[in-house]
């Protein structure tokens, strides 16, 4: 009796440690009941779209009664579902070009997986098919995809997969297409798969960039390496969404003591991917051969006091303003460090005296105070 009248006051029902967690499992329910809910109308409607890019292909269409097909079409079929929206020109051409795009890649999908482990394309992910995964990411995001790459299905699946696996959402999509990832993605000359063992090395060359974009850093002309490692370090969040996921910052001039001597590498991270740190060397010139025994140097100590059991071997990453290729490569030959060689860009140089040209808070506060 004592129990059921206590549990008949809504304040100690509430209070009770037991509903509470009924009301976390019920909230949890829900929502992973609506995502799923979601994405299984979205898989409908890309299905949707599908067919009716394999039907208007397949029947060339297009070429059968020209280029006011797709104006009729959308016309026709908006008068016989007034209420359904996507049934536009344009929408229906992208629903073409997607059914041709990746048609050919689910008609002989043995051999395409093959083809995504013989290159830089990230490996599928959950033993998914390519199919799956190209009905698991919205529409919008598969017109962009469209626009970039046109008739590059490689490219097309790359974005594809890595919108997939790292929940990209459209501004992330659309900053990695303009900043043409795929030709980046993995791209640095590295000795990785002479020095690390598999899956480790191929792991650390896919979370590798070449060039680096540098975009969102703002620099003056004939900036020094300390105003670019600054820089870098005043924007690590943009840093970090350019080096990729699974990197974490740790540190700048971080002091290691090597003997009688001391040494401060210029950025520390830490990759969870690969499950190591990585040292960058920021060089703002051309590439030397003389820079890799410094990063060496570096990544050894790494190695020794700060990377434990659980840890893979460190990788060095020197980045540098350019690079003769066959040198980077003649150079990393002997280097038994696992190293990575990768340019950076930058769009834009300011004037040492730009600043000066940009009026202070302070005289814009005056400005206005006059004007009263």
């Amino acid at each position: 009796m004592k129990e059921e009248i206590r549990y008949s006051n809504p304040t100690a029902l509430t209070n009770s440690q037991d509903y509470r967690c009924l009301i976390t499992s019920l909230k949890q329910r829900y929502l992973s009941a609506r995502l799923k809910a979601a994405q299984s109308v979205s898989r409908e409607l890309l299905q949707f779209y599908w067919s009716v890019g394999h039907d208007i292909y397949e029947r060339q269409w297009e070429n059968t009664y020209g280029s006011a097909f797709y104006k009729t079409l959308s016309r026709d079929l908006r008068r016989e579902l007034p209420d359904v929206k996507g049934l536009s020109e344009i929408n229906l051409r992208y629903m073409t070009q997607f059914y041709s795009m990746y048609s050919q890649v689910i008609t002989i999908l043995p051999q395409v997986a093959e083809e995504f482990k013989a290159s830089n394309l990230p490996q599928l992910a959950d033993d998914l098919t390519i199919e799956q995964i190209l009905f698991s990411i919205p529409w919008d995001h598969h017109r962009r995809i469209i626009d970039k790459c046109k008739d590059n299905v490689q490219k097309a699946l790359f974005y594809v997969q890595m919108t997939y696996q790292n929940q990209w959402g459209r501004d992330m999509l659309l900053n990695h297409l303009k900043s043409n990832l795929y030709e980046r993605e993995g791209k640095a000359i590295t000795n990785f798969q002479k020095v690390l063992p598999t899956p480790q090395s191929d792991l650390a060359q896919q979370i590798t960039k070449d060039p680096y974009n540098f975009d969102f850093l703002t620099l003056t002309e004939n900036f020094k390496e300390k105003e670019l490692e600054d820089a870098l370090v005043n924007n690590v969040s943009r840093f970090l969404l350019e080096l990729g996921v699974g990197w974490a910052y740790m540190g700048r001039q971080i002091r290691l003591g090597v003997g009688e001597s001391e040494i401060f590498p210029d950025l520390l991270f830490y990759n969870a991917r690969i499950h190591a740190y990585c040292v960058v060397e920021l060089k703002i010139g051309t590439f030397k051969a003389e820079y890799l025994g410094q990063l060496s140097l570096y990544v050894s100590a790494v190695n020794h006091q700060l990377k434990s059991e659980l840890d893979n071997p460190t990788i060095g990453l020197l980045i540098c303003r350019d690079k003769d290729n066959v040198l980077a490569r003649y150079a990393l030959e002997n280097i038994s460090a696992p190293i990575g060689i990768s340019e950076y860009q930058l769009s834009q140089l300011y004037p040492k005296d730009y600043k000066s040209s940009i009026p202070s808070i302070e005289e814009i506060e005056k400005d206005l105070n006059s004007q009263l």
